[in-house]
């Protein structure tokens, strides 16, 4: 074989695995492909491994997994004229890739004019609604309105919309300061309030407790007086008595506890007169003693 048959041939070989190579092509098992032949689909491919075309066609390849997209946080106004700030995702799957071609074209368009969807969808829905609905178990009902809307409307595009979230639901910065503030002052009057009654409260026990001590302290002493009207009577009685069996013998008693009580201190003088009846049973000796002294 001649230098310029081997060289021909060798071309006609690289020609045709220039050519193989642009009719062959792969589809993943997480990819749906799309082959478009100038600008316009011709037939949809679902089923992944090695595939063929024709040169002049190209493939536009689509993910079949459930897709993530994240809209910018919106600020909405609730029924109660409430501001929100809103942040939401969304999770959704193309389920017509021929469709989703001709209506959008990329992921990144669909994301767009998703986000437009989602925008509207969530200010219509949370207008009709107050903000305790927002932040109260209503919510998950309020998330499903939001998706069943967002995917009645997204369905033109060739994809299904799996779910709408609120991942986040604030006031705004000005809002949440004036709303913090308020609930502070009524926090501090709330308090305020407590501690006015507590102290109306504790005045009360004060005065109760103020008064069962002086009604204790009145009873103590009336019964303290009762009972030393009641020692001295008997007292008084006793000594009566006893000074009606003896007289004599009751003197000389009283007189010792008299000499007994005057002459115990340290250094105790008495100036007393020499006949004084003090001394009576001193001076006389025993026979000053009476008789009722001796038999005791």
């Amino acid at each position: 074989m001649s230098n310029r048959s081997a060289g021909l041939l060798g071309g006609i070989v690289v020609i045709a695995v220039i050519v193989l190579w642009t009719m062959l092509f792969t589809v993943r098992q997480t990819q749906i492909g799309l082959v478009l032949e100038f600008g316009s689909p011709v037939r949809v491919i679902d089923r992944p491994g090695l595939q063929i075309k024709r040169p002049w066609q190209n493939v536009v390849s689509y993910d079949r997994l459930i897709l993530d997209f994240e809209p910018p946080a919106e600020e909405v106004i609730t029924s109660d004229q409430k501001r929100l700030v809103v942040d939401t995702y969304a999770r959704f799957k193309i389920v017509d890739p021929l469709q989703f071609y001709q209506s959008v074209g990329t992921e990144q368009v669909a994301d767009t004019r998703l986000s437009s969807i989602i925008s509207a969808s969530l200010r219509r829905v949370v207008g009709n609604v107050e903000l305790q609905s927002v932040i109260s178990a209503q919510r998950a009902s309020i998330m499903q309105q939001i998706r069943d809307d967002v995917n009645s409307q997204a369905k033109s595009f060739g994809i299904d919309v799996v779910d709408v979230r609120l991942r986040r639901a604030d006031l705004p910065e000005g809002n949440s300061q004036a709303i913090y503030e308020r609930m502070k002052a009524e926090r501090q009057r709330e308090a305020a309030q407590f501690r006015a009654q507590g102290a109306q409260q504790a005045q009360q026990i004060r005065a109760d407790a103020d008064r069962q001590r002086v009604e204790i302290i009145a009873d103590a002493q009336r019964q303290s007086q009762i009972l030393r009207g009641q020692g001295d009577s008997e007292s008084i009685t006793t000594y009566a008595n006893a000074y009606g069996k003896d007289p004599n013998f009751f003197n000389f008693y009283r007189s010792l506890q008299a000499y007994q009580t005057a002459l115990s201190g340290q250094g105790t003088t008495l100036v007393l007169s020499p006949d004084s009846e003090f001394f009576k049973y001193l001076e006389g000796g025993p026979s000053a003693v009476p008789s009722g002294g001796a038999r005791k």
